[in-house]
């Protein structure tokens, strides 16, 4: 599949990677707003066009699909604007800022025959499908506790007066729709919607949260998730059973995964050996899905997507912490 990417960061360059290990795609395009730098991506991934325009991308007959890796705000047009030529989407996590684009955004992909898909690595990785395959091993389950907290060297800048854009609600940043979204969507795929959602963020003086405390409400137990750009930990994911314990080192890439049965008091190894370029099987799923008209498989992930976006809607609703995409 011939594609193309908007942004020159290390997450597109990480894309391009898994794109060229999974051996389904071709990068034929790459956009910058900047000529000169868009021609030296083009020219260190061999690809064969470069843009300063998304217009005149988008109506490029060699692309497929395109990859969009910008600041959170700007996701929604440019994914617009690829759709409305007919170009399959994958957007990186946060794929929007709120729901309203979401709905609007599926609703083009849907006139125009294309697909759009979420870009978040971790619920794509054979570990995750060992953990969702296994989690029956832990029996009732009573609590969870899900963190997901790095130090970003840009809270440096921050602190020195500047505001990037992950901390910028211009650019519809902050922990919780940057790094949350990776427990949370762990939690969503094997748990499901909650039943109440309540959030506890510390506010920075941009207006985002730097770090803050998800509780998800469920039939019979709680599940936690801390997220943070402001700090960091070293402690790993629980999901605590009356049968046992799951512990997972991370939850992304989820790379290690163990089970603890409470009675017995032994613990088991789950976890496979990984690609250490982990991207490479949300790279792979998402061409077979296109591939093959998967439809099935598209609309699970398409669900999550939203429940996972309605959820982080209702956790800034709560705190009034407002973008400007809204």
């Amino acid at each position: 599949m011939k594609f193309a990417t908007v942004g020159t960061g290390w997450i597109t360059e990480a894309f391009i990677e898994a794109a060229r290990l999974s051996e389904q795609y071709e990068l034929t395009g790459v956009y910058s707003r900047n000529e000169e730098k868009a021609k030296q991506f083009a020219n260190q991934y061999n690809a064969s066009h470069y843009f300063t325009d998304l217009e005149e991308m988008a109506k490029n007959e060699d692309i497929e699909a395109v990859y969009i890796a910008s600041p959170n705000s700007l996701h929604f047009e440019q994914a617009l604007i690829f759709l409305k030529n007919k170009k399959h989407v994958i957007c990186e996590k946060p794929i929007f800022s709120n729901t309203a684009e979401l709905e609007k955004a599926y609703q083009t992909a849907d006139e125009h025959g294309v697909y759009l898909f979420e870009a978040i690595r971790n619920i794509h990785t054979p570990n995750f499908k060992i953990l969702k395959e296994k989690l029956h091993m832990a029996g009732e389950l009573r609590s969870a506790i899900l963190p997901y907290m790095k130090y970003s060297s840009r809270y440096d800048q921050f602190l020195e007066g500047q505001e990037p854009n992950i901390f910028s609600s211009v650019y519809s940043g902050g922990a919780l729709v940057d790094l949350g979204v990776y427990p949370l969507y762990l939690a969503v795929c094997l748990f499901g919607e909650p039943k109440k959602v309540s959030y506890h963020p510390v506010v920075l003086r941009s207006g985002v949260d730097g770090s803050g405390t998800l509780i998800l409400d469920y039939e019979g137990f709680v599940c936690t998730i801390l997220c943070s750009k402001i700090v960091d930990s070293i402690i790993p994911c629980e999901i605590h059973g009356e049968k046992g314990t799951f512990v997972l080192e991370d939850a992304a890439p989820i790379s290690e995964m163990k089970f603890h049965d409470t009675r017995t008091k032994e613990s088991e190894i789950l976890s496979v050996d990984q690609e250490e370029q982990n991207m490479v099987y949300e790279c792979m799923n998402i061409a077979n899905i296109i591939e093959t008209n998967n439809h099935e498989e598209y609309e699970q992930l398409r669900e999550w997507s939203k429940i996972v976006l309605r959820i982080t809607d209702e956790a800034r609703k709560q705190n009034h912490i407002v973008f400007k995409a809204d």
